[in-house]
């Protein structure tokens, strides 16, 4: 087994920490931007504020494609290379290139799976604990969940008062968690 030194270990942990922080605020103004939601709110103006002195100067050579922010997608994706490069270098000390870029994608995909999941929870918490008006946070995980639960709610219908799609959307992303990992780990 691998024992890193105490250096290694501080070192790891920052580098995962903080660009798993900002990996996640680039990929959370993606999803924010593909559900069309208010960008006028505080924490979408938080995250536009940390994640526009990037993105603002890649957008001026790489285009959006519909709905899809491409520089927003690419932004997130090397930095996820150059966390699983850097952790490597730090564990193993050798880096796989091709092993990298394609955990990368994994490693992104199961960090929108993880958005989503936290947000059903965050959503169904504010909705037992009741009123949500002047809460910031409840339009916009509304807006986020909306295009999974939509087509969801077609199928599972209220039983009684209980909405029980934000359910088995959790189970249908941890079943796809469980198919994203198998298949890049």
């Amino acid at each position: 087994m691998n024992q890193l030194s105490v250096g290694a270990q501080i070192a790891s942990f920052l580098v995962s920490a903080i660009l798993s922080l900002y990996i996640g605020a680039v990929v959370l103004r993606l999803l924010l931007g593909f559900a069309r939601a208010d960008f006028h709110n505080p924490l979408s103006q938080f995250l536009v504020k940390i994640t526009n002195p990037v993105l603002v100067p890649m957008r001026r050579f790489i285009p959006s494609f519909g709905k899809i922010d491409s520089a927003a997608v690419l932004l997130a994706y090397g930095l996820t290379v150059i966390k699983i490069a850097l952790l490597s270098l730090i564990g193993f000390g050798r880096l796989n290139l091709p092993q990298t870029l394609f955990a990368s994608v994994g490693e992104l995909l199961i960090t929108i799976i993880w958005i989503y999941i936290i947000a059903l929870i965050i959503q169904a918490v504010i909705s037992w604990i009741g009123s949500s008006a002047g809460n910031p946070v409840s339009p916009l995980v509304n807006s986020l969940t909306r295009p999974i639960l939509q087509p969801i709610r077609k199928y599972v219908p209220i039983i009684g008062m209980m909405d029980l799609s934000p359910l088995v959307a959790i189970l249908l992303l941890n079943v796809l968690l469980i198919i994203v990992t198998n298949i890049f780990r």
